[in-house]
Order: C-alpha cells, then structure tokens, then sequence
C-alpha cells in the first residue's frame, strides 16, 4: 500500500511539473540579449513577447515582441535566443502595397476579405508583404515578393 501511494504521489508531481512548463505562444520575458537589442534597436518602445518554435523539427526558438511603432502601426520583431533579429513586420495600408498585388487581391478576394496587410524584412534583407485574408471562414496569409508578385499562399491556425 506504501508503495501504490508513493507511486501515485511520484505521478502527480511529474503532471503538475509538466503542466508548468513555458508554453508556446504564451506571454514570457525573453533572455536579457534580446532585451537588450531590442530595446537599442527601438528605444522607448515597450514589446510584449510570445515565446515560439520553429525549424524543420520545431528546435528552433524565436521570441516575437508586438509593439507600437506609433499611435496606428502595430510591428513584430522576431529574434533567436542569442538577440539575433531574424525579422521584422510592420503593418501598412493596402495602398502601400505594390500596384502587382493590389491587382492581384482584387482580382482573387472580395474587399472585405482582406484583415490585415503588411510589410516584412527577414535577417538577409529580403522584403515581402504578407496579406491576411480571410476565406470559407479560414484565415491565410497571402505572399507576394518585394515587386508585387505572387508568391505563396499560407493556412493560419
């Protein structure tokens, strides 16, 4: 009897110390590097961060700070567990978006299908504009290169 109820106790603590580990997507205090080049690469702004896994395997981490970057912008800087910036996105209106795409989207999505546009610079300078949409009640991104062009459509959660 003992044994069955030091077993029991033994189960319990494994549960409760697995069900507080960090999740992913949770709100979390990134490690003080990132911290630290983020608040010199945007002095005064304040992030709240979202821990997330990424990598072929999921081994990757990245931490994602949204932040103002003025009274009607919300942007996302993305860095690696060494404060290495991997992207940055920030939102534009629909008329910033390059003539290309503007066609595109109108010719593919109703006008009030489009959620949320805007404009990404990864870590080798690459620009895209992504385009949230909504379609048969599922979100996608919609990708289109620095010119406009189509380039990839993407199923969000």
């Amino acid at each position: 009897m003992k044994k069955a109820f030091l077993i029991l106790i033994l189960l319990y603590n494994c549960l409760v110390s697995a069900q507080s580990q960090v999740a992913p997507n949770s709100v979390v205090t990134p490690p003080e590097k990132v911290l630290f080049t983020f608040q010199k690469e945007y002095p005064g702004k304040v992030a709240v961060w979202a821990l997330k896994y990424v990598g072929d395997d999921d081994d990757e981490i990245r931490y994602e700070g949204k932040f103002k970057t003025n009274e009607n912008t919300e942007s996302l800087a993305v860095y690696d567990n060494l404060g290495v910036l991997k992207a940055f996105e920030t939102q534009i209106p629909l008329s910033k978006l390059p003539q290309k795409a503007q066609s595109y989207l109108k010719k593919n999505y109703p006008a009030n299908a489009i959620r949320e546009v805007a404009v990404v610079v990864d870590d080798k300078n690459k620009t895209t504009y992504e385009v949230g949409v909504e379609k048969d009640s599922k979100f996608y991104d919609v990708v289109f290169d620095k010119n406009g062009g189509f380039d990839v459509i993407v199923q969000k959660d």
